[in-house]
């Protein structure tokens, strides 16, 4: 069985994520992808600072990861040229891994899952939502700033589209107990 995950920066993906890996699923995570994808690709790379700058890498010529995000969510042709520039690569190595864990059970984490399509190529999507509010809350835990959550969201599918093509929404707005007992409930009724 193959079960993506998405939702809107913030929300509760990697905890869902999480989840399932505990339950044996094997990860196939988006965001690790990507990074690998860009730090192990010295052409793509390349292209990444041509068309956003050096200051997206160190001296030692490393991705900044956040300088790259603030500059390529800044406003919609950013995202569109990061989006050309890296996709391709990202949805190959991705389709390469679900092929490799050949019968195994597989979690995807991506929150452009629906926007690429993959939805279609699996088994059961699952949205994870919040509130903005929350998912500000969230993301300054790790390092973002309002402004940049907000620039972000802009930039990803609109929240009624992700919930039209999921087969199911889990809510995350309340304590992570309540969450993890949702995802029980939910992992239940899928496994039954």
């Amino acid at each position: 069985m193959i079960i993506g995950i998405t939702g809107l920066i913030g929300s509760g993906k990697s905890t869902a994520t999480d989840y399932f890996v505990s339950k044996g699923f094997l990860l196939v995570d988006a965001d690790i992808i990507g990074k690998e994808v860009v730090e192990s690709n010295k052409s793509l790379l390349k292209k990444l600072v041509s068309e956003f700058g050096k200051e997206i890498v160190t001296p030692t010529y490393k991705l900044r990861r956040k300088k790259l995000a603030e500059l390529a969510f800044k406003d919609k042709q950013s995202t569109e040229k990061l989006n050309k520039l890296v996709h391709p690569y990202l949805l190959k190595e991705i389709n390469t891994q679900i092929k490799r864990a050949k019968s195994r059970n597989i979690v995807i984490d991506a929150a452009l899952l629906i926007y690429w399509g993959l939805h279609k190529k699996i088994d059961f999507t699952l949205l994870v939502h919040a509130s903005l509010e929350d998912r500000i809350k969230r993301m300054k835990k790790r390092g973002y700033s309002e402004q940049q959550v907000k620039q972000i969201t802009k930039r990803q599918l609109p929240y009624r589209i992700l919930q039209k093509r999921a087969d199911r929404t889990i809510l995350n707005n309340r304590s992570a107990k309540d969450f993890i007992r949702k995802l029980d409930n939910f992992y239940q009724q899928l496994m039954s």
